[in-house]
């Protein structure tokens, strides 16, 4: 193989003293090759002149079938390189809420930049992957912590965990309805509309609802999945609380409100997962993570502007 890129790069250079530097052989040696090459051959391939070489009619057609066997053995090289290569295989979880933008830009950052890592996911709630970071059926989960944001869970080790957003919860208002147009609602009143929420579980609290509202506010519509809790809203089914940070983009009915009269709500979202975790993976995890949380920043600055 080292004769035909010789070959090809004196073609290329038409001087063997300019081969030579390319290929960081003596000229002598690059001269040597190209004579036994001829001699194996049996015809010459380079006519030799004052001011370097030029290739002959058989070197012409030779060079065709050097360039030919040489892109036949660099791809051969390349696929027994990637067979070589090791992929870590990396299992995340996260909130269905990341799912709808954060995750799949994450995973787009990832594949771009870090080849070695393929990942799968599911979604959850955060004392399910929690569970399943502690089981070792997930590497790592994207969660939310709510004030006064101690430590995952109580066992050990402590889970390691890296903020990428903080985000304070607002109301999703239909922009037909009768709230529309107001910055802010006030808690009472918001009390008294439907809502739309997710189903409570006895170790996750009812999502939707704002947390905290007085009385006993009336759920019209349950649903798990965000695009059918934002289409509800849409459509003037009701109210329902999101995390906008999560989500720069709503459908064109949808507007978003503060809540006032109850205390704010601030989520983080953060990347957990157990210390022993190998060091390359979490940078790799972060790098990807932390883009995407940093474009959602920027987004959901520029629509508080607009």
């Amino acid at each position: 193989m080292s004769t035909l890129r010789t070959l090809r790069t004196v073609a290329e250079r038409r001087s063997f003293t300019a081969a030579a530097q390319v290929l960081g052989y003596t000229q002598s040696a690059v001269s040597r090759q190209i004579a036994a090459a001829e001699r194996e051959i049996g015809t010459t391939l380079f006519e030799r002149l004052h001011d370097g070489v030029r290739l002959t009619s058989d070197g012409a057609t030779v060079l065709i079938h050097v360039n030919a066997a040489l892109d036949a053995l660099e791809g051969l090289e390349g696929d027994l390189a990637q067979r070589e290569r090791t992929v870590r295989q990396v299992r995340v979880g996260a909130l269905a809420a990341a799912g709808v933008w954060l995750l799949p830009h994450a995973l787009a950052y990832l594949r771009q930049t870090d080849t070695d890592v393929e990942v799968s996911t599911r979604d959850g709630t955060t004392p399910a992957l929690i569970r399943a970071l502690r089981a070792g059926t997930l590497d790592f989960a994207v969660v939310s912590s709510r004030p006064p944001f101690r430590a995952f869970d109580q066992e050990t080790p402590e889970l390691i965990g890296h903020v990428l957003l903080a985000q304070e919860l607002a109301l999703a208002v239909p922009a037909g309805g009768r709230l529309a147009g107001r910055l802010e609602i006030g808690a009472e009143e918001a009390a008294t509309e439907p809502w739309i929420a997710s189903p409570a579980r006895a170790d996750e609290p009812q999502l939707g609802v704002w947390p905290g509202l007085p009385g006993r506010p009336r759920v019209r519509h349950w649903a798990r999945d965000w695009t059918t809790k934002l289409a509800l809203v849409d459509a003037g089914a009701g109210l329902t609380t999101i995390p906008t940070d999560l989500m720069p983009k709503l459908p064109p009915g949808v507007q978003v409100s503060r809540i006032h009269g109850v205390p704010k709500e601030v989520r983080l979202l953060s990347l957990v997962h157990l210390p022993d975790e190998d060091p390359g993976t979490v940078s790799a995890m972060l790098g990807g993570f932390g883009a995407a949380a940093r474009e959602l920043s920027t987004a959901s600055s520029s629509r508080s502007e607009a």
